[in-house]
């Protein structure tokens, strides 16, 4: 079997991408990195695997690796996916894609001109639910698609003990609405305009939080749909069997249905009128192997091969490139909408760095 050659940069979150790669029959591992080399050392004991380094320029050089998958902060997205595409390689690299849209058309200009796939890794839509979700979707069982509904509603107040979570710069509508949003643009990708408001709870402010951790904003597509998204990350969450921290609501002329993250559930009532609800208890190993539930191995494991997949057969593999860009330009348009109290246009956003994505094939 022909297997994706991989190499891996950032060993924090690139640990659940160490586990699918190791565990993948179309993938295989070449060689790792991190800057921090005790880090190195442990995901080396870990894993039995001993190939890294923490110089990134070993990764690129390296003749053996075909794609690398970026896990690094936000602010060097940009620079690490570009030195990649000028080495030759494919890129994977996690959500969000980048965090200044002023780099998105030299991006854009160089994955063209090298021919080379670059992957956005919003794992969520490879979740088991959502991959249901989507099937049962294209294969018209709701009929056609009328809205859409997504939330995100965690109990996050052991993140703020993180030092950087209270920089001025951290904001939960990047580092925790981009996953409802992304399901948003996946059945919903033109979004015209949006509005939001948000707020900054008791619970965050007593805790030293300095931007909105409470949100609500709606959406309205080129066609006039309507679609909503919310987010609430500093207070207690209803028990599992009653409501998952994340989920996506379909509703259609002929049915609707519900994805739950990270509960392994998904119902849905089709165009027959039949009532479902399905459950994948027996793939819990799959895709949760660390603490509890706090990484993706199974879902990483799942774009990993599809990313392969996409290769091998020369097709997109999406999210690509453009799609993270517009949904990066659609976030900066909620985070504009909270700030200025009226509907932003991620188009203007856009054309404020003069980016064309309706543009490009």
């Amino acid at each position: 079997m022909e297997k994706l050659r991989l190499g891996i940069l950032g060993l924090g979150e690139g640990r659940s991408t160490m586990s699918a790669a190791l565990n993948s029959e179309k993938i295989e591992l070449v060689q790792v990195c991190d800057l921090n080399e005790i880090m190195c050392r442990q995901r080396a004991k870990e894993f039995d695997f001993h190939n890294y380094t923490t110089n990134y320029y070993e990764l690129l050089e390296n003749p053996n690796i075909d794609a690398i998958a970026i896990y690094t902060p936000d602010h060097l997205h940009a620079e690490h996916i570009k030195l990649a595409l000028q080495h030759g390689k494919h890129v994977v690299c996690t959500k969000p894609f980048i965090d200044d849209l002023s780099d998105a058309n030299d991006l854009l200009a160089l994955s063209k001109k090298m021919n080379r796939h670059v992957f956005v890794g919003q794992s969520s839509r490879f979740f088991e639910p959502m991959k249901k979700q989507r099937q049962d979707f294209e294969e018209g069982l709701i009929g056609e698609l009328i809205t859409v509904e997504s939330y995100y509603h965690a109990d996050h107040r052991w993140f703020l003990n993180k030092p950087w979570s209270l920089n001025e710069k951290f904001k939960w509508l990047y580092g925790g609405l981009s996953h409802p949003v992304d399901f948003i643009r996946w059945y919903l990708p033109n979004i015209d305009e949006v509005f939001g408001y948000g707020m900054l709870s008791q619970n965050g402010s007593i805790n030293g939080l300095k931007n909105q951790d409470t949100m609500h904003f709606v959406f309205k597509t080129d066609d006039d749909k309507v679609a909503r998204v919310s987010g609430a990350y500093t207070g207690p969450v209803q028990p599992a069997t009653r409501d998952s921290e994340m989920s996506c609501i379909l509703r259609g002329t002929e049915g609707a249905s519900q994805a739950d993250y990270m509960d392994l559930r998904y119902a849905v009532t089709d165009k027959t009128g039949e009532e479902r609800i399905l459950t994948w208890e027996h793939k819990l190993k799959h895709y949760f192997r660390f603490e509890g539930k706090s990484h993706h191995a199974g879902e990483y494991q799942n774009y990993l091969e599809y990313f392969a997949e996409s290769i091998f057969s020369d097709k997109p593999a999406f999210p690509d490139i453009k799609e993270g860009i517009g949904t990066i330009a659609l976030l900066q348009a909620m985070d504009e909408t909270l700030s200025s109290g009226k509907p932003v246009r991620p188009n203007d956003i856009l054309a404020s760095y003069n980016i064309k994505l309706s543009d490009l094939k």
